[in-house]
């Protein structure tokens, strides 16, 4: 390791305590997305106390900080929201908890700040870094969101894909950032996982309501449901394995009083899938079964389409730097590649425009979105998060920022911003 970086490694060890504070003023302050106000504004309040310059706010809550001066602009991503779990030691009243380990990603965020600012390297870097903070990464809470979009508020669910739209990856050349790895309390880093994609899918089935004690003289819009729920699992043995199909659904409305005819019930469901012709293989067996499912009961069917998330597409030559890095840290025997991921973010979104990854790191326990899920192990989710990010970063800029220059140039978009833009504005799966 040279000497930049043992500096760099030194100062983070130095503010291990205060990381740790972080960590756990954001776990005991959780805050669904486009609502992390608390959140944001401690952000704000560290960028204040180092001296980091921010812009704010960006997607309602988003906070966008920087240091550094030259061309390229390598960004640390770490995002702020929590999910609804009920049950989980840290829940607030109204059920938001950091079950997926989004509070350390603003940890090790922030303690990559501080070690890059405060360690004295900065000149020796060919480059700015910028450090943002991120709102709803989740996809949920949907009738909120839908309620900020009607206000004119946001225009986009997710909340990078809110930031796409409005231009706040802009000026980024690169983006880094890491996740937690659940049921994984050892020291180990998981690289080069390929996250699937998804279609949100809001359906609302109508039929005509009766008395309970007469069915004859309505339409259950419940039984239509059912149904339509029974012709999607129907359709799983047609979905080939490496296509990663997944369909799973909640009823959201099941009726309004029991002695009466459901007339109105709702589902929203994801189709997820590794590429975008998975998802649409998926999506055509959803369409057949609620439509079906509804001329069978004569009811009728309502669907809307909400655009998900799109398949996570990390540069492999930007791994290669952060693999290097993890190799120095924790040793070539605890770095673990390929492993199969079938959750969903919208850093995928972000994979069709810019260089990115998204390795994750141990030093958890539990599943993820469950009351079970924690930091077992505080130093490894916390402070070797800050070094692995840290340290990539002056790996990216050193040397006139040559390793950036290559991974720029040898990335080739799937997507331009206006295709980008177009798929927001006109999904047709």
């Amino acid at each position: 390791m040279n000497d930049i970086k043992k500096k760099l490694i030194n100062t983070i060890d130095k503010h291990r305590g205060e990381i740790f504070e972080i960590a756990d003023q954001i776990l005991s302050n959780p805050e669904l997305g486009y609502y992390e106000e608390k959140t944001s504004a401690f952000v704000r309040h560290i960028f204040d106390k180092y001296d980091i310059a921010y812009t704010y706010p960006h997607a309602i809550t988003g906070v966008k900080g920087g240091i550094g001066h030259g061309k390229i602009n390598v960004c640390i991503i770490g995002e702020m929201d929590a999910l609804v779990c009920r049950t989980h030691r840290y829940a607030s009243s109204g059920g938001a908890a950091h079950a997926c380990g989004h509070h350390a990603q603003i940890a090790a965020m922030l303690g990559a700040a501080i070690g890059l600012k405060c360690s004295g390297i900065l000149n020796a870097l060919d480059g700015r870094i910028t450090f943002f903070a991120v709102p709803a990464e989740e996809f949920i809470d949907l009738e909120n969101r839908t309620q900020l979009k009607a206000d004119g508020k946001i225009s986009c669910f997710g909340g990078k894909q809110q930031l796409i739209s409005e231009g706040a990856f802009d000026d980024v050349d690169i983006a880094i950032m890491l996740h937690a790895q659940p049921n994984e309390e050892r020291q180990k880093v998981y690289v080069r996982g390929h996250n699937l994609g998804f279609l949100a899918k809001l359906i609302t089935f109508r039929g005509k309501t009766a008395h309970g004690s007469t069915p004859f003289d309505g339409v259950n819009a419940l039984n239509a449901a059912a149904l339509a729920i029974l012709g999607i699992h129907s359709n799983r043995e047609t979905f080939r394995d490496e296509d990663k199909i997944r369909i799973h659904q909640i009823i959201t409305k099941g009726g309004d009083v029991v002695n009466s005819v459901p007339d109105e019930v709702c589902i929203n469901t994801y189709v997820r899938g590794s590429s975008i012709d998975a998802i649409k293989k998926g999506n055509a067996a959803v369409e057949r079964s609620i439509h079906g499912a509804a001329d069978i009961i004569g009811a009728s069917v309502e669907v809307e389409n909400l655009p998900g998330y799109l398949p996570l597409c990390e540069s492999p030559e930007l791994s290669a730097v952060f693999e290097n890095n993890a190799a120095e840290l924790i040793g070539k025997d605890n770095i673990i590649s390929g492993k199969e991921v079938t959750g969903s973010s919208d850093i995928g979104d972000l994979s069709m425009l810019l260089p990115v990854i998204q390795p994750s790191i141990g030093g958890f326990c539990g599943n993820l979105h469950s009351s079970e899920f924690a930091a077992a192990d505080p130093d490894t989710a916390y402070i070797m998060s800050a070094k692995l990010l840290a340290a990539t970063v002056v790996d990216l800029l050193i040397d006139n920022a040559k390793a950036s220059e290559n991974i720029i140039n040898s990335f080739h978009p799937v997507m331009s911003r206006q295709a980008y833009d177009k798929y927001l504005k006109e999904i047709s799966f």
